[in-house]
């Protein structure tokens, strides 16, 4: 797909550069004891901070994250209970940002992700420090066909949403969030905490004008063989967010369609660039 002509504003070269770029790496982790070491070793030789987040995992991976805790640059945050994907992330993006970090790359404990491309990812976030750089996932055989077709439904619903085509993909959870935008965000309230996160930030971003850049990543099912995902209850969860968001589309119709229409200021009109191959 053809590159989309930049935003200048969102360039931190635009208008003399920013100020401080701190990111970390947050990762939420619920019972991967067996992959989470390797994914926090890459991320440790590519010089980043990480905050692991054990949503209430067993005893196996809660003693694994215990032995993690003790590597420099590597801290840990614990939910009592299990209090789902969404709610994790919220953890540790919080607790960044009361850290001091500007930017928190978010990605998955079981190693589905290419972690040598988390490097990538957060020098994109250097030179546009407002958007959102998001993974456009390239999936590999190993991904189950149902999962895989049924990604489509999400994304058509995720396009109704928010009206435009902007939004390439809005379930992989490897992304890079400028964290004064985010926050903002969740502190207004309303994101889902389970599996109905990942697509329900990405669409409020989106309605909040909030730029998004989109980098190619390889995407494997997964290393440790272990999915949280529960077929009746989660897309239950998903029906409900779509009726959610899809009322706030309705509610928000007039701004969305100025939008489009070129109507409303453009100064931080939304980008969407889709980036093939790795630079």
């Amino acid at each position: 797909m053809a590159n989309a002509e930049p935003v200048a504003a969102d360039r931190a070269d635009a208008a003399g550069g920013v100020g401080t770029f701190a990111p970390c790496v947050v990762i939420p982790v619920y019972d991967h004891e067996h992959a989470i070491a390797k994914v926090v070793e890459s991320i440790r030789l590519q010089g980043l901070p990480i905050l692991l987040v054990d949503d209430g995992s067993g005893e196996a991976c809660a003693r694994e994250l215990q032995l993690l805790e003790a590597l420099p640059g590597v801290s840990l945050l614990r939910h009592p209970v299990n209090r789902g994907k969404g709610a994790a992330v919220c953890t540790g993006l919080f607790a960044a940002h009361a850290q001091g970090f500007t930017h928190a790359v978010q990605i998955d404990a079981d190693g589905q992700h290419t972690l040598s491309d988390v490097r990538r990812f957060v020098e994109e976030a250097r030179v546009y420090p407002r958007s959102v750089i998001c993974g456009r996932p390239v999936f590999d055989a190993s991904i189950p066909r149902s999962r895989f077709y049924g990604r489509y439904l999400t994304h058509a619903m995720v396009w109704l949403e928010t009206l435009s085509f902007a939004i390439v993909d809005s379930m992989c959870g490897f992304r890079v969030y400028p964290l004064n935008l985010t926050i903002a965000l969740l502190r207004a309230g309303g994101v889902g905490s389970r599996m109905d996160f990942d697509t329900e930030i990405l669409v409020r971003l989106h309605w909040r004008n909030v730029p998004m850049r989109w980098l190619a990543t390889r995407v494997s099912y997964p290393l440790d063989g272990v999915s949280h995902f529960r077929m009746f209850f989660d897309n239950a969860r998903m029906t409900g967010l779509h009726i959610r968001l899809t009322a706030g589309m309705l509610l928000r119709l007039p701004l969305l369609i100025g939008r489009r229409l070129g109507l409303t200021d453009t100064r931080a009109q939304l980008e969407t660039e889709v980036r093939d191959g790795t630079t």
